[in-house]
This record gives C-alpha cells, sequence and structure tokens, in this order.
C-alpha cells in the first residue's frame, strides 16, 4: 500500500514541495467555505461554545461543521453546569486535537497569516 499524500500546505512548511517540485506541482488543496452560523438543533450554551470555537480556531471551515458541533455540543453542556462524563470529555479531547485546539496540534495548521508587524530594525515582517 502506498504512503498517503502530504498535503499541499504540509509540503510547503516542511520543506519537501522543495525537495521534490515535480511531486507537488499542480496539487491543490480542497476548497471550503468559512465556518457559518451555529446549527440550530445546539441550545444557547452550544451555540455559545460555537462562537468559541470560531473565535479560537479561525481556521475552521464548513467542512469541519460535523466535528465542531460535537465539540460545541459537549463545551456546551459544559457551560451550562452540566456533568458529561469521562468518555466525553475524552471524545472532545480527541476532537480538538482532530481540529488543530491543542498546543502540540496548533504546529500542524496553516492558521490564517495576522496582519504583518512592523519591525523596528528590518521593517514589516
Amino acid at each position: 500500500m502506498p504512503a498517503p499524500r502530504t498535503p499541499t500546505a504540509k509540503a510547503k512548511v516542511t520543506g519537501a514541495a522543495a525537495k521534490n517540485p515535480q511531486r507537488h506541482n499542480g496539487r491543490s488543496d480542497p476548497k471550503s467555505t468559512p465556518l457559518g452560523q451555529p446549527s440550530s438543533f445546539l441550545d444557547l450554551h452550544g451555540k455559545q461554545a460555537w462562537e468559541g470555537y470560531r473565535a479560537e480556531l479561525p481556521w475552521l471551515m464548513e467542512a469541519d461543521r460535523s466535528l465542531v458541533e460535537i465539540a460545541s455540543s459537549v463545551r456546551g453542556r459544559l457551560l451550562g453546569g452540566q456533568d458529561v462524563g469521562v468518555t466525553a470529555l475524552s471524545m472532545l479531547q480527541s476532537i480538538l486535537s482532530k481540529m488543530g485546539g491543542t498546543p502540540a496540534d496548533r504546529s500542524k495548521v496553516g492558521a490564517p497569516d495576522e496582519e504583518p508587524q512592523e519591525d523596528e530594525f528590518f521593517g514589516n515582517a
């Protein structure tokens, strides 16, 4: 079985695209729209959690909706003061990892660039 393809963004960051440019020419990442409004079935706390994820993880797209719905549901229960249990917390931790929402996984995500900051010695960064 062949090795899975390295995503284009990861290949650029790790230098694999520069090492083997012919392998990565012509590839494009799948397009998706930005994460939209919270799903209607979420309660008030779930919708608050949704907005929290949208602010905390700006790289999430509409294609991530299912994961964000589950994470928002569990986090919403926490925000509402409900007991969620160890299984739900473990699932939430796994989903956050998949979404790039943990410190260890954040480095793997190609987050949108912020405004370039003015450097005192070199101009724009």
